[in-house]
């Protein structure tokens, strides 16, 4: 190269470099404009002005989409117009076309996570846009707070948006299932009892035994209603009047009842009961045969069931039967509350704690045939229900310490406690809370202990933290007191965290065996759903989702000595203590709660009368949006893994 070539290359490289830095002044007054740059240190905004590009798009043409592979730039829009389109058939309401102007950014959650973008950008009228490399922007959000906390109230802005989508499909379906515009299809037992008429009384009081009913149909061969028979004509017609109990059930049965075709309302109803002074309207197809039938109690169901009705039903019980009720009546306010836009956090703890009055009334009512004066004892709660952490799929998980200072006493009054535990856990089954498969129960004399023991069961746990202990950990490990003396239970729990906080060994041995289920997060797919046999396609959310945070939340409150059972508490606290920064454990927070309320809704959503639902989501299944918050959501799961794994130093 002659001395005049190399004299202009130089010339050309300076106007360059002069070009580059007038750019980076432009950017950075531009910058200052819009957040989160405004609130960005000097240092972090010329690393921004100096490391992206400055673009042009003209209208009609693709900035990024789907098809251009994982997303290389962070984009800022500097001028122009650019628009959003959901790539695909799957769109979210409100939020398929979304424009963004200048000062607004993107694909950030595509650009964080490395892959494609699952949105077309497009330029809808001539755009330019500053372009950060993707490995510069990871760099910015590790070095820059404001940046990676802008980053980070972006996913939790989706999240408000997934609340938003939630409430108004809730919304809809209580709008749908709670009015008394409601057809009669829709209300009441769809399956009714019928008898014939010539059925005796007494096979006709046994049915009603065995279903648990008030109320049967008495109906022909074709299903066509004759009449009703209910617990008042029992009294009215069977008793008072000495009618034998042989004598053929339309003797005693309210002939001609009050019917309704299937298309009438649930205000028709009612209107009916209130005109006649009847609590029962039969349901009948067009051709007159019988479909179903409407209580008064189905109509107050209809309506938003409040907190203070239930809890009144709940301690004015007089027996399980009406507080099977109240187990539906609580499905329904929880209902309401999605609906209204409840968190998950607040839901479970809501759902816990009317869950925990069902109990104790189950526990008070037992107590009427057994007698425990003078001893000092005590209803655990284990698990999620000691975690206040109950949905709508639930189990038992229970258990009861007591004092004894005699040893030769202690077998004889285990007996007792034993013999009141079987009671209580099959009542407890009747109202809905399946019996543990695990046998978890009081009725276990396991877990029927004395203080005593239960401290020695803790400290050989700890001592010896093998596969089975460290099993029984996270579940025994989290128990709150329903019933009973409480202050058992907290000299459990100080004996508890006394040892874990000298047990280093025994932390790392539960840090590894949390680390043993990861989220599932592929490299190549979004989701891994081969993880469940028998289930392809789904993605079991309690297992690989909310067991992570629960996990890792008790692993760092028993470090910390947090009291705490729940886990959004016990993370709280936790990361203060621990010095974990607020914005980072609102991410993880935030993480949790999006898959407990996707737990919620699916259970809700796919559980029928008498069957609870479960936690098998298939991804594929979710709308756009949220698909994306789920994504995040796993990978603040990961994200905190990978902090206990160097906490611990798990291998």
């Amino acid at each position: 190269m002659t001395t005049v070539d190399q004299s202009i290359a130089k010339t050309e490289e300076a106007l360059r470099s002069a070009g580059r830095q007038r750019l980076a002044v432009a950017s950075t007054g531009f910058l200052k404009k819009h957040a989160p740059f405004n609130k960005m240190k000097s240092a972090a905004l010329q690393e921004f002005a100096q490391k992206a590009q400055l673009a042009f798009y003209p209208a009609g043409s693709t900035i990024v989409g789907p098809e251009s592979g994982n997303v290389r730039f962070f984009y800022l829009i500097e001028s122009g117009k650019v628009q959003a389109r959901q790539a695909g058939e799957v769109t979210v309401t409100e939020y398929s076309i979304l424009s963004l102007s200048p000062g607004e950014s993107f694909p950030i959650g595509a650009v964080t996570a490395g892959r494609p973008s699952t949105n077309n950008y497009l330029a809808v009228e001539d755009t330019y846009c500053y372009q950060l490399p993707a490995e510069d922007f990871m760099v910015l959000m590790s070095t820059s707070p404001e940046f990676s906390l802008f980053c980070t109230q972006y996913i939790a802005s989706l999240l408000n948006q997934s609340r938003q989508q939630l409430q108004q499909q809730f919304a809809q379906l209580a709008s749908e299932q709670q009015t008394l515009n409601s057809p009669l299809s829709g209300v009441g037992a769809r399956s009714p009892v019928s008898i014939a008429p010539e059925t005796s009384v007494r096979s006709a009081l046994e049915t009603m035994s065995k279903a648990r009913i008030g109320s049967l149909v008495i109906a022909g061969e074709d299903k066509r209603p004759v009449g009703i028979f209910t617990r008042s004509d029992l009294l009215d017609r069977v008793v008072l009047a000495d009618l034998p109990q042989s004598a053929p059930i339309s003797q005693a049965m309210s002939a001609t009842p009050f019917m309704l075709e299937e298309q009438a309302t649930a205000y028709d109803a009612m209107l009916a009961m209130a005109t006649h002074g009847i609590r029962h309207v039969l349901v009948t197809d067009a051709e007159g045969r019988l479909t179903g039938v409407v209580s008064e109690r189905d109509l107050f169901a209809l309506q938003r069931v409040g907190l203070r009705q239930i809890r009144q039903t709940i301690e004015e019980a007089v027996n399980v039967e009406a507080l099977q009720q109240s187990v539906i009546d609580v499905r329904q306010l929880s209902f309401n509350m999605l609906a209204q836009g409840i968190g998950a956090e607040q839901m479970t703890q809501f759902i816990s704690a009317l869950n925990d009055a069902i109990t104790r009334r189950v526990l008070q009512l037992n107590l009427e045939n057994h007698n425990f004066d003078g001893i000092e004892w005590a209803w655990l709660a284990f698990g999620s229900e000691g975690r206040d952490e109950q949905t709508f799929s639930t189990d038992q998980d229970n258990g009861i310490v007591f004092v004894c200072d005699d040893d030769d006493a202690l077998e004889g009054l285990r007996q007792r406690f034993l013999a009141f535990a079987v009671e209580a856990n099959r009542d407890l089954d009747r109202c809905g809370f399946p019996l543990c498969k695990g046998n978890i129960m009081a009725s276990n004399p396991q877990w029927c202990l004395s203080l005593k023991e239960w401290k020695n069961q803790f400290s050989n746990w700890i001592r010896n933290p093998h596969p089975d202990a460290l099993l029984n950990a996270t579940i025994f490990f989290d128990f709150r007191p329903l019933f009973g003396k409480a202050d058992l239970a907290e000299a459990m729990r100080k004996h508890l965290l006394a040892h874990t906080a000298d047990n280093p060994m025994f932390l790392r041995s539960m840090a590894k065996n949390a680390l043993d289920v990861e989220p599932p997060l592929g490299k190549i797919r979004d989701f891994l759903t081969d993880l469940e046999p028998g289930q392809p396609g789904k993605i079991d959310l309690k297992k690989y989702g909310s067991r992570i945070f629960v996990d890792v939340a008790r692993i760092y409150a028993l470090a910390s000595g947090v009291h705490n059972t729940n886990s959004v508490q016990r993370l709280r606290i936790a990361a203060k203590r621990l010095s974990i920064r607020d914005e980072e454990i609102n991410a993880v927070l935030e993480g949790l709660d999006f898959i407990q309320l996707l737990r919620l809704q699916h259970q809700y959503l796919e559980g029928e009368p008498g069957r609870q639902g479960d936690n098998l989501i298939d991804p594929d299944k979710l709308n756009e949006l949220d698909r994306r918050i789920l994504k995040e959501s796993f990978r603040q799961a990961r994200k905190l893994q990978t902090r206990l794994r160097l906490d611990y130093q798990v291998q």
